[in-house]
């Protein structure tokens, strides 16, 4: 599905990513680790073709990302990102409609197709009681599942997560985590997300690549790549990890500096 060769990018001469060679195969989920600054956002931006390498080259299912058309792309890859504002006074189903957008030419209306996409995808994700509440009056918890189903309508191959559970309660962590595993185990949509919690990478992604300092430190199943010293080296953290009660997944128990019992 996405192949990254020998990939390196700079902000302003500033290396932020060296030498990154990745292949995700479709249906995978794989998560993005490691600490702020170590190129997860930046990664996932070169992956969508928002940002272009200073070096090497990235792959979308089989052709080189730079010489395919902007409306191709937005058509197989869609994105979720950290933060979305909606400056205008849009319901639900106006928001989740924008994402049918790569499908029209510039001056084509929505037709029946693009409704009915719409449809299906709030329905999918549990939201059509909320398709005409003002999109800024939701929760946090409901905006983020309408900018989800917004991507969703794109119809993607691949989805991209940018901290997808930040700022959200517990209670709607797992939702948006659930929605998204179940679609990608019934759709075999192959996701790429970038995640701050340890724990909640653990339970939900089948592939953990850590990073460091721009550089792949690890890439395995989380079992093999969160242990206790790999989370010391990439984080400076402290930490002891057990095994879940319940799914067997790695747990990760913090462990505050100069705690001695």
């Amino acid at each position: 599905m996405i192949i990254l060769k020998h990939v390196s990018f700079s902000y302003n001469n500033t290396p932020v990513l060296h030498h990154i060679d990745l292949a995700v195969k479709k249906g995978e989920m794989v998560a993005l680790l490691g600490p702020n600054g170590s190129g997860k956002t930046t990664l996932l931006k070169l992956v969508s073709g928002v940002l272009r390498p200073n070096w090497g080259e990235i792959h979308l299912d089989g052709s080189i990302l730079s010489q395919i058309k902007r409306r191709k792309v937005a058509q197989c890859v869609a994105v979720v990102p950290q933060q979305f504002s909606m400056p205008f006074a849009f319901t639900l189903g106006e928001v989740v409609l924008l994402g049918r957008t790569p499908f029209h030419s510039l001056f084509s209306n929505d037709g029946e197709q693009d409704h009915r996409v719409v449809q299906q995808v709030i329905e999918c994700i549990g939201i059509a009681a909320l398709k005409e509440r003002f999109f800024n009056e939701l929760s946090g918890g409901e905006r983020q599942k309408a900018i989800l189903a917004m991507a969703l309508a794109q119809e993607p191959k691949l989805l991209l997560l940018d901290e997808p559970t930040a700022h959200l309660d517990i209670n709607h962590q797992v939702e948006i985590l659930d929605l998204v595993k179940s679609l990608n185990r019934e759709q075999w949509l192959t996701v790429i997300g970038a995640v701050h919690d340890l724990n909640l990478a653990a339970l939900y992604f089948d592939r953990i690549i850590l990073l460091k300092e721009g550089r792949i430190f690890d890439d395995g199943p989380p079992a093999e790549v969160l242990t206790e010293k790999a989370i010391e080296e990439v984080f400076s953290a402290s930490v002891l990890v057990t095994e879940h009660p319940v799914t067997k997944a790695p747990h990760i128990l913090i462990t505050p500096k100069g705690y001695t019992g």
